[in-house]
């Protein structure tokens, strides 16, 4: 497929008209948030953002996998002391488009600099939001399971009757828990909330995520040789995460200055990784042979 691996400059909603159906496993992306960036994509006012993402979408919807996954890195802005509601907005009309709307994450930017407003606090989260096509889709929970705790070392060592079956809350709230199911356990499955610093470097972009924050959902996911899409790729980050943990990637970008930056972020590190390939293949090359010899 001539589309893998590469940097494409241009308006998404166009570009991927050459992509097939079907043919996308993962999309990461965090596009131009409302009346930002208005140096390097012009800036797109809060009553237009839905009409103008919509067109975008429709294509993401073409080219996922019906077991694939998008997720949208987005945040309102704040406006005279208000917050906007395109982001609610946009979720309402990409369901009326198909979309189904699974899960919200929260990524927590645990290093946020602190700050003073007349009527907020500052923002230290931004909202990780999870579409899908079909309700049945590939996730791999173990790839981005978490320590279990040091309160394992005390909590489990003597379990009581009741922490032994499912206890239902006493509340009625419809919750229960089964404390045994923890015991002789080292990891367990993540929260929704990703604790992860913000990106210190800005890669030469106005608005760069740290790497391990696609990395995590390329984790979660995607397999090796799986295709990650990032349509507003930037300074490449998505498609550097991607590549590292051995999966293809496709980025697009309106600025041609972001391509020509992302490009060389990938030759780089393609170069890097090309002694690994080499060998696994010379592997692969020498295993089959073997096995034909016999």
């Amino acid at each position: 497929m001539e589309f893998v691996n590469q940097i494409i400059c241009g308006d998404c909603a166009t570009e991927l008209r050459q992509l097939p159906d079907n043919s996308i496993d993962l999309i990461f992306t965090s596009p131009p948030y409302a009346d930002q960036r208005r140096n390097t994509y012009g800036g797109i006012k809060p009553a237009d953002y839905v009409d103008w993402f919509l067109p975008k979408s429709e294509e993401f919807l073409r080219v996922l996998k019906p077991t694939g996954t998008f997720i949208l890195n987005i945040k309102e802005r704040v406006v005279k002391g208000e917050r906007s509601t395109y982001v609610i907005e946009l979720i309402l009309r990409m369901r009326e488009q198909g979309w189904l709307w699974t899960e919200e994450f929260i990524w927590h930017k645990k290093n946020s600099y602190p700050g003073k407003w007349p009527n907020r606090f500052r923002d230290s989260w931004e909202r990780l939001l999870q579409f899908n096509k079909h309700r049945k889709f590939h996730m791999y929970q173990e790839e981005v399971m978490v320590p279990v705790g040091d309160w394992a070392k005390t909590r489990l060592v003597a379990l009581s009757d009741t922490d032994q079956i499912r206890d239902e809350s006493k509340v009625g709230s419809g919750f229960g828990k089964n404390v045994s199911n923890w015991v002789g356990r080292d990891s367990v499955y993540p929260t929704n909330v990703i604790h992860m610093a913000t990106e210190c470097g800005n890669k030469s972009h106005s608005a760069a995520f740290p790497e391990a924050l696609p990395e995590w959902f390329v984790r979660l996911f995607t397999q090796p040789g799986d295709i990650v899409l990032d349509p507003f790729i930037g300074s490449g980050t998505t498609a550097v995460a991607a590549l590292q943990l051995g999966r293809q990637f496709v980025g697009i970008d309106v600025n041609e200055a972001y391509c020509d930056l992302a490009r060389d972020r990938l030759s780089g590190l393609q170069l890097q990784l090309l002694p690994t390939v080499v060998r696994e293949a010379q592997e692969t090359y020498l295993n089959n042979g073997s096995t034909r010899s016999r």
